[in-house]
């Protein structure tokens, strides 16, 4: 993405606020109109109660049956892949159990999938990406990831270039993931040289590891653009150059939105010129 079109990927939800710690009052009052919303709906006796999901278990297996992955399920529900796998299959590595009950919402989404309506088709391969990169980041080449998800080595970074991947594949390639990130890369025959630049070449991209996928829940998610191994000053820039670019403000009415010193401002645009649009007043 270029920076002239960078949109910083924290400014339209509530992790906004929850995850990144903004205060842009825009963020404020979106998160605030969240929590009154709640407030109400529990006064008013119209929060709905949890549901038994194994109605939505059985649902999702038949589903699965039938060539409908659960990556598929996700991309034409809108739900992630990990809160949808989760009905069917426990973390075995964080030892979280599986789901037991959900919210009405969530189960209409899921009911409403069903064979006559949807079939296997593709999805984005952004999911896929992010977590071959994730498992460089914990020591994995990805020649070794490829074969355990029964691609061709040589196919390992082209497929990922086309607009959509076979759903199919997509789910391949997550059960791989969910089996390597548990994994010691030196116990499987991988070199301590291999695995070292391994790491490296993740450090030098800014590709996050597992950890941080499960803190924030979007690996699958197109829009988001992941803020691992990004500073304060350069979040700072980010969002100054969006203000800037957006509604006209100058610098120093920029410092002002964004609650920080001008001086502060200027020494992350110093430090992250790409950001800079120069206009300095």
């Amino acid at each position: 993405m270029n920076t002239a079109d960078r949109q910083p990927p924290n400014h339209n939800t509530l992790t906004c606020y929850t995850d990144y710690k903004c205060r842009l009052p825009e963020c404020v009052e979106r998160y605030n109109a969240w929590s009154r919303d709640r407030e109400r709906a529990i006064a008013d006796g119209t929060w709905q109660p949890l549901l038994d999901a194994e109605p939505i278990r059985q649902h999702l297996l038949k589903l699965h049956a039938a060539g409908i992955t659960i990556h598929r399920v996700a991309t034409v529900t809108g739900l992630t892949y990990k809160s949808v796998r989760s009905f069917t299959q426990h973390d075995y590595g964080n030892a979280a159990p599986r789901r037991r009950r959900c919210t009405q919402e969530v189960a209409e989404k899921l009911l409403a999938v069903t064979l006559d309506q949807h079939t296997p088709g593709y999805v984005d391969p952004i999911g896929s990406l992010r977590r071959f990169q994730a498992l460089v980041a914990i020591g994995w080449p990805t020649i070794h990831t490829a074969r355990r998800a029964g691609l061709h080595p040589s196919n390992r970074t082209t497929i990922f270039q086309a607009p959509k991947m076979r759903a199919a594949t997509a789910q391949r390639i997550a059960d791989t993931y969910d089996e390597m990130r548990h994994q010691k890369p030196a116990r499987h025959g991988v070199s301590a040289t291999s695995i070292k630049r391994a790491k490296q070449q993740a450090t030098e991209r800014r590709w996050p590891p597992p950890k941080y996928w499960d803190e924030n829940g979007a690996i699958d998610d197109p829009a988001f653009e992941p803020l691992y191994g990004v500073t304060k000053r350069e979040l700072i820039a980010q969002d100054a150059n969006w203000i800037m670019r957006t509604t006209g403000l100058d610098r120093h009415a920029t410092a002002q939105r964004l609650g920080i010193h001008k001086s502060y401002l200027d020494h992350a645009f110093r430090e992250h010129p790409e950001y800079d649009m120069g206009v300095a007043a």
